[in-house]
């Protein structure tokens, strides 16, 4: 694995600090003098590695993005059937390393903006493509007829647990949320999955 650069070092520590913050007093309280107090570092060290903070917050949705990507992918590898391809796509979407308090609160903070900030919709769009796309290859090798239907209920339903997990006060329960989605697709394809 290669060396991390300092500046490579201290933009990760800023999108933490930024998931962090979003975590503790939501996006519109998150301030960059507020993320940067929480990284340790200056305000100016801040805008050194990015131009602001719209900057600041499109790189740290790209990184739940790639965090996601890369969740999804590496169950992807080890899947050796279709059924198994499918369950990587949700488990990667559920799973403990994704479905956390900090990263549901900053997801939520995240989709509320995506409307009026075109940047920011960009980079979900393709996070919204690729999940649909992932489970339709999976529903398709399953040879379902009616994998476009699946795909979307199934999308639906990992979107609408991480709603539900942001407005709960017990946060997000992954096993909890993966039972839900395995009973949805058990039941509309007729199998065990699991």
């Amino acid at each position: 694995m290669p060396k991390l650069g300092m500046e490579e070092i201290r933009r990760r520590q800023l999108i933490e600090a930024t998931i962090a913050s979003i975590h503790e007093v939501g996006l519109a309280d998150s301030s960059l003098s507020r993320i940067s107090a929480r990284a340790g570092v200056s305000t100016g060290i801040v805008h050194h590695y990015f131009e602001d903070k719209a900057e600041l917050l499109e790189s740290t949705l790209r990184t739940l993005g790639t965090s996601l990507r890369h969740s999804v992918a590496r169950r992807l590898g080890a899947a050796r059937t279709p059924a198994q391809r499918l369950m990587a796509v949700v488990d990667g979407n559920i799973g403990a390393d994704q479905f956390t308090p900090e990263g549901v609160s900053a997801w939520l903070a995240f989709w509320a903006q995506v409307p009026t900030h075109p940047r920011l919709a960009r980079v979900q769009n393709v996070i919204i493509s690729r999940l649909h796309d992932n489970l339709l290859h999976a529903l398709r090798l399953l040879g379902r007829a009616d994998a476009e239907e699946i795909a979307s209920v199934t999308e639906a339903l990992i979107d609408g647990l991480w709603l539900r997990a942001a407005l709960s006060a017990d946060g997000p329960d992954p096993a909890r949320a993966r039972r839900l989605v395995l009973d949805y697709l058990n039941t509309r394809l007729g199998l065990t999955l699991g």
